[in-house]
């Protein structure tokens, strides 16, 4: 049986779900599809507030995604000291920060020309 690939849209839904489920921070998506020579189309980037609640995020983001679609990130780094986890997901990448290292690498004004949604969460914060 062939893997069904899902959309951009999908995966992109289910990180988020992931990320709400253990109630993670500031979710935004920056749409970097207009910026020339990226390396993906998206990049979603969220806080928690410790090293415990950030491997939590990216547990519940691999366990959404492995569940529902069959798929799994291509590369995941930095979850040995949990400040800063990347997880390439090939057209989307997930930033799970703790918040003063996301406040002190600033991505988004490092992507300034990079369309921003800003993730509305379900969960009041």
């Amino acid at each position: 049986m062939q893997k069904k690939k899902a959309s951009a849209d999908e995966l992109i839904a289910l990180i988020s779900q992931g990320i709400e489920d253990v109630k993670g921070n500031n979710i935004i998506l920056l749409d970097l599809r207009e910026i020339e020579n990226t390396v993906c189309d998206y990049f979603i980037i969220c806080n928690g507030t410790s090293n415990t609640q950030v491997n939590a995020i990216v547990s519940s983001i691999q366990k959404k995604v492995s569940k529902t679609i069959h798929d799994k990130p291509w590369h995941v780094e930095g979850e040995d000291n949990a400040e800063w986890v990347l997880m390439d997901y090939v057209n989307v990448v997930v930033h799970v920060f703790q918040k003063h290292i996301r406040e002190f690498y600033d991505i988004e004004g490092l992507w300034g020309d990079a369309k921003f949604i800003e993730i509305k969460s379900s969960i009041n914060q």
